[in-house]
């Protein structure tokens, strides 16, 4: 009996111990204190091929707008279903800046685009809400 009453008592403890490690190894970071957030920015144009060929690659030109100087580029969101892409242009704006310039400048960006799939490829080019520039654009072997 003695026995059990003191494997019980170790049991709690180690609960409690494990109890206590969970809770200060959870992170407790936000974005905020990281001084920036991400913005999603609409794509204002695009440049393509009016065909590929399959297994080709080709570079693609997006063209967005800058607001201000507290934002940068981050990156291309892209994302796929089959031949389909719906694509927007990703940036980061400085919350440690307070001297942000309004600059609605035109930038541009590209990537590549190796067409790997036959049929046609549909893109498309986020313009905010839920607008969206579609190009179509077929595969040719």
């Amino acid at each position: 009996m003695h026995l059990q009453v003191r494997y019980v008592f170790l049991m709690k403890k180690l609960i409690v111990y494990l109890f206590v490690c969970f809770i200060f190894s959870c992170s407790t970071n936000d974005d905020s204190s990281q001084g920036f957030y991400y913005e999603i920015l609409p794509v204002e144009s695009a440049i393509l091929p009016e065909e590929f060929t399959l297994g080709d690659v080709y570079e693609i030109t997006l063209t967005y707008i800058k607001p201000s100087t507290c934002y940068a580029f981050n990156n291309i969101y892209n994302t796929e279903d089959a031949n389909e892409h719906k694509i927007a242009i990703v940036t980061y704006v400085s919350l440690v800046d307070n001297n942000c310039e309004t600059l609605d400048e035109e930038v541009e960006t590209s990537f590549s685009f190796k067409a790997e799939n036959s049929g046609t490829y549909i893109f498309k080019f986020w313009q905010g809400d839920d607008n969206y520039m579609v190009v179509e654009v077929p595969v040719v072997d």
